[in-house]
């Protein structure tokens, strides 16, 4: 039996796995590509307020939420932002003024930061416990062939 040119058995094996990374390499520049312009005020006031918990209705956002509260909190990051603060000086107002509880994503410091590097953990341990098992069982010799058993197959497979 002829054996298949080893490298292009690689190169057949590898190339699905280097399309993939390229193809992630490039939706990752894309998506981290800074938009053009700035952003106007109503943007801005969205931005800070999607990430803000309404303090009376806690399962909305500031910005999803008809709560007079929300519209309260509306209303002043509105009027931050049409004074010149930045984003994130509005984010540290809010947070003195009501709590760390008020941000709907948790910061990525301290004990918090487990939140958003566990799950990450947990993938790259999966995906690599995945391929230490598919790479140990292609290794994983078959059953133990003798010659006559061998013989019969052919015979069987000529007749």
């Amino acid at each position: 039996m002829k054996k298949p040119n080893s490298r292009a058995a690689r190169w057949r094996r590898v190339a699905p796995w280097a399309a993939m990374g390229v193809i992630l390499v490039v939706a990752l520049a894309v998506g981290a590509r800074a938009r053009p312009g700035a952003a106007t005020v109503d943007q801005r006031v969205r931005r800070i307020t999607s990430e803000i918990r309404c303090p009376t209705c806690r399962s909305q956002s500031v910005a999803d939420s008809d709560a007079p509260a929300a519209v309260f909190i509306r209303d002043d990051v509105r009027a931050r932002v049409q004074s010149g603060q930045s984003d994130g000086a509005v984010r540290d107002y809010l947070v003195s003024r009501y709590g760390k509880d008020i941000q709907l994503r948790p910061d990525a410091t301290g004990v918090s930061g487990l939140v958003w590097f566990l799950p990450a953990l947990g993938v790259v341990c999966a995906v690599g416990g995945l391929a230490f098992a598919f790479r140990r069982w292609r290794a994983r010799p078959g059953p133990a062939v003798s010659e006559a058993d061998r013989a019969r197959v052919e015979q069987a497979m000529r007749s």
